[in-house]
């Protein structure tokens, strides 16, 4: 397996990107980005279909995050069709998780865990595909943590650093997961199941 980046350039890293206004006061926020070799259109789909238990997986580690089942490694035409308020359980039999809170298809997705009944986000979690060529695109992410999140119980001096590490960790598989799967499906597919 050949390494690969995950590092957000300067430019990526301060931009505005979709989501950002729903939290505008962060406490703290990380941008990650990978490019991929395939156009947007080949990547949509391997988003639209993210989640745990009866959606696709994280494609992360799935032992920690899909119940040990596999992530999907094709697209699944059934789990295309996401709205606003569409939700990406968060781990196998979970009735909470992200929530969709905006999205482009093709462009971006943007997610979020909510504080209810308000639907007040707490963390927005934002996918952003940037073309880079008609065969190539940059995905960035970035996740925004708003004064309520919970740092699992830690002071935030010690949870901060904490959740910066393993937020990582975990992001770094799933961008490399996803930039694997859309490298790999045949790209008449890709294509299709995002149209």
């Amino acid at each position: 397996m050949t390494y690969r980046t995950v590092r957000a350039t300067r430019t990526e890293r301060a931009r505005r990107l979709p989501g950002d206004d729903l939290i505008p006061n962060a406490i703290g926020a990380l941008t990650h980005a990978i490019t991929i070799r395939r156009p947007a259109r080949a990547v949509w789909p391997w988003l639209a279909q993210m989640g745990a238990g009866s959606r696709a997986g994280w494609y992360s580690y799935d032992f920690i995050d899909n119940g040990r089942r596999p992530s999907a490694d094709r697209i699944v035409p059934e789990l295309q069709d996401i709205i606003v308020g569409s939700l990406f359980p968060a781990r196998p039999g979970a009735i909470d998780g992200f929530r969709v809170l905006q999205l482009e298809v093709g462009r971006h997705l943007v997610l979020g865990w909510v504080r209810v009944p308000e639907l007040v986000p707490i963390v927005t979690w934002a996918f952003v595909l940037d073309p880079i060529d008609d065969a190539n695109t940059r995905l960035i992410t970035r996740v925004r943590g708003s004064g309520e999140y919970p740092f699992y119980g830690l002071p935030p001096a010690i949870g901060m650093p904490f959740i910066s590490l393993v937020h990582f960790v975990m992001e770094r598989a799933q961008l490399i997961g996803i930039a694997e799967r859309a490298e790999s499906a045949p790209q008449g597919r890709a294509a299709r199941s995002a149209a």
